[in-house]
C-alpha cells in the first residue's frame, strides 16, 4: 500500500475496481470540500475509477499498481477490464465536475452516476439527477428509454441523458415526467 500523500498529491493503489489512499490531511480536505472519495476500514479513503482519473489529469493523485505508476493510458486499460465504455462515461464525469457538481455513481440505482446539484454534499441532500451515458450512435428502444425514465422516478430524481459524441463532447438532456 502507497503510504500517504507526499505535498499536494494524493497517492493511491489501483486495487480492483476503486482506487485506494492513506487517510491524511489531504485526502479529508478534499472529502469534506468537494466529496472526493470516501472513508474506507481503518484510516483509508476509496475512490471510483472515475474520480481517480479525475484526480490525476488535474494533476492532484498519482496511482500505482504495485511499485509501477500508472499514467492516463495504463490506468484507462485496467479500468476498462471493469468498465468496457470507462472513457465514454468519463467524459461525462469530467464535463459535469468541470461544471462544479458533485458526481457519484449510481450503481445501486442502475444508473451510471448520480449528480448532486450545486453546493449540496452527499449526505446533506440527495442527489437531484440519475445519469445514463449513452454513446452518439447508439440509439435506444422506447422500453429502454422508459426503463431509464422509471428509474429515475422511483428514485426521486430527474433523469439525464448524457450522449457523447466521437470527439467526447457532451450533450445533456433533462427527462421529466409531465401530467397534461
Amino acid at each position: 500500500m502507497v503510504e500517504e500523500a507526499k505535498g499536494e498529491i494524493i497517492l493511491g493503489e489501483f486495487q480492483n475496481s476503486r482506487v485506494i489512499a492513506v487517510d491524511s490531511n489531504l485526502t479529508r480536505e478534499m472529502h469534506d470540500k468537494s466529496r472526493y472519495g470516501e472513508p474506507f476500514g481503518h484510516k483509508k479513503f476509496q475512490y471510483s475509477l472515475h474520480e481517480a482519473l479525475y484526480l490525476i489529469e488535474k494533476e492532484k493523485m498519482e496511482v500505482y499498481d504495485g511499485k509501477k505508476r500508472l499514467n492516463f493510458d495504463a490506468f484507462n486499460k485496467k479500468a476498462k477490464k471493469f468498465e468496457p465504455n470507462f472513457l465514454i462515461r468519463h467524459a461525462v464525469f469530467r464535463d459535469l465536475r468541470n461544471r462544479g457538481y458533485i458526481v457519484k455513481t449510481a450503481l445501486k440505482f442502475g444508473a451510471d452516476f448520480r449528480v448532486y446539484d450545486r453546493g449540496v454534499k452527499p449526505g446533506d441532500d440527495h442527489a437531484k439527477w440519475v445519469v445514463f451515458t449513452v454513446p452518439e450512435g447508439d440509439t435506444l428502444t422506447w422500453y429502454e428509454f422508459a426503463a431509464k425514465n422509471r428509474v429515475a422516478h422511483s428514485t426521486r430524481k430527474r433523469l439525464l441523458l448524457a450522449i457523447v459524441d466521437d470527439e467526447s463532447e457532451v450533450t445533456f438532456y433533462e427527462v421529466n415526467w409531465v401530467r397534461p
